[in-house]
Formats: structure tokens, C-alpha cells, sequence
């Protein structure tokens, strides 16, 4: 069943990633039945989050990149600008879909993006994310479940600065991290890829279509 509300996207720009955070937290809190679901695309100035499963021993040498304790899912990871972030604000209740099939649906997503430039990936049921054929992680996922609805969601390695994946245990896995800028050359546009990853989110979420939504004006600088 095609869902009645529309989906929106939002496209938030490089933002501080507590803004964020607190935007989803208050985002998810105040919606009720009728409220629409949103995915907000951003990237974030470089931060460690540490999951509600995180261990201090994963995050080796963070020097002057800041800890910042999150409540999703999952260990240590890292955001900064060149990686697509993507909240996904999503009612899971009225999609009738549950976690996993949430977790396989973004899974899906991402890697239908990669195929788009023949970079072949899987997903591992174990660990969550997505995985290029020589095993290195290109994708994470982490998300929290409150009062039936996700928030929080996924990062995307596209064309950043990869060094600060050297001084964190990735997920708590010893993973190799991998971006989109050393399988293709030249990298594709992060706006570009941006859209393709949107477009297979709302066909995977069940919606025919999407509007674009404005910026919310509390998480801009």
C-alpha cells in the first residue's frame, strides 16, 4: 500500500552535528499520526559519535576531533564533510515494517547507489553496513527506535578526508574503511549521489514519490 502522507527530503547542508541531533530528538518526540515522514541529508564538520553500545577502547586516538555520545545503535563512528549522512525520520508503525526490514531496505538503497557507478557491494547481517567485494566498509548504519518511529540512520563514505578512520576502531570491528572517491575516478559529485541514494530510499520505503522540503531553521548555523 502506497503511503498517504508524502515523503519529504530535506537537504541540510554542513552542519554542527549536535544541532542535528537535538533537531531529530525534538523532531521525533512531537510527531504524532499525521505528521509526514522526512530523510535529512547532511554532512557534518568532523565529530566521533559513540553508539549506546560504544567502548571507550574503540576510540584510540581522538585528538582535536570531539566524543560526542549518541543514543542509535552501534560503536564509534565518524562523520565529516564528503560523507552523506542520511536521518531517516521514518513512522514504522503506519509503513507496517519492522527494524530489520528497515536496516535491509537502507542496505538495499545503498547498494543499488554503488551499482550506479559499478562499484559492487554487499551487506553483512552480522554487522550492519555495507561492504565492497574486498571486504572494506563503504557504508554504516545505525538507528534508534522511540515510540514506533526511526531517527538517526545512515553514513555514506563519498570523497573526504579518510585519516580519522585511523584513529578509531570503525563499529568496533577492526574494518578497513573505503569511499567512493578510491573506487571511481573521477568521483561522482556528492550532490549527485545524494539524489540517486534518496530516490532508492523512497522507492524502498514503499513511495511512489517525494517532495523537497526547506532547511529547518534549528539546526542552521
Amino acid at each position: 500500500m502506497v503511503p498517504e502522507t508524502p515523503l519529504i527530503i530535506r537537504h541540510l547542508g554542513v552542519q554542527q552535528y549536535n544541532h542535528t541531533f537535538t533537531a531529530m530528538k525534538q523532531f521525533n518526540e512531537e510527531r504524532n499520526e499525521a505528521t509526514a515522514d522526512e530523510i535529512w541529508f547532511v554532512e557534518h564538520y568532523p565529530v566521533f559519535t559513540q553508539g549506546q553500545a560504544g567502548k571507550e577502547e574503540y576510540i584510540l586516538v581522538p585528538g582535536d576531533i570531539p566524543v560526542v555520545k549518541s543514543d542509535r545503535g552501534g560503536h564509534v563512528t565518524y562523520h565529516g564533510p564528503g560523507q552523506i549522512t542520511a536521518y531517516l525520520l521514518i513512522d514504522l508503525r503506519r509503513l507496517n515494517i519492522g527494524v530489520r526490514q528497515l536496516v535491509s531496505l537502507i542496505e538495499k538503497a545503498l547498494v543499488d547507489t554503488l551499482n550506479c557507478w559499478n562499484i559492487s557491494a554487499s551487506p553483512r547481517r552480522e554487522a550492519p553496513g555495507v561492504y565492497v567485494d574486498n571486504g572494506e566498509k563503504i557504508a554504516s548504519l545505525g538507528l534508534r527506535i522511540r515510540k514506533g518511529c526511526s531517527y538517526h540512520g545512515l553514513n555514506f563514505n563519498i570523497n573526504m578526508d579518510m585519516s580519522p578512520w585511523q584513529r578509531i576502531n570503525p563499529c568496533g570491528l577492526g574494518v578497513v574503511m573505503t569511499q567512493v572517491a578510491d573506487l571511481v575516478n573521477p568521483s561522482p559529485d556528492i550532490k549527485v549521489v545524494s539524489e540517486k541514494l534518496a530516490d532508492y530510499l523512497t522507492i524502498g520505503l514503499g513511495y511512489n514519490e517525494c517532495s523537497i522540503g526547506l532547511p529547518l531553521p534549528h539546526v542552521s548555523d
